[in-house]
């Protein structure tokens, strides 16, 4: 006989997303970076027809890919961290693998790790700077 507490439960359960090469749960550290596509062989890639790529592609600048995104993970038996591309596939099941590289360039509110070409050298060092004593680095200031 279940407990009423397990019955009338209304919390969603953990995602059932697990290693992919030691099969244990993985725990995320990361929130989820959301995927699009801007070009017509994205979403060819994902079953779309290329005359409907086409004129999705045309009309919307980018379209937004609905079950896929990149989050980081824990892996108890790795003992690391590690991005991944989630897929789900249906309610409570996920296709998982390592993050690759492309993918990142079609995540949603990411920093690009080469910097903004158009922003200086020296405007790109300031802003990594922590504190207010970014005076100290103008060698002309006592």
């Amino acid at each position: 006989m279940q407990r009423r507490c397990d019955r009338n439960r209304k919390r969603s359960k953990r995602r059932a997303i697990y290693c992919p090469l030691h099969g244990n749960y993985l725990h995320s550290v990361s929130q989820k970076f959301s995927l699009y596509a801007d070009r017509a062989e994205q979403l060819q890639q994902r079953g779309v027809s290329r005359r409907n790529a086409l004129m999705v592609v045309s009309t919307r600048t980018t379209v937004m890919l609905s079950g896929e995104w990149l989050e980081a993970f824990w892996c108890d038996e790795c003992q690391q961290t590690q991005w991944y591309h989630i897929h789900r596939l249906d309610n409570n099941r996920y296709q998982v693998a390592l993050a690759p590289a492309e993918l990142w360039q079609q995540a949603i509110g990411v920093i690009n790790a080469q910097g903004n070409p158009s922003v200086s050298e020296f405007t790109q060092k300031q802003s990594r700077m922590v504190g207010f004593n970014s005076a100290k680095e103008f060698r002309f200031v006592g």
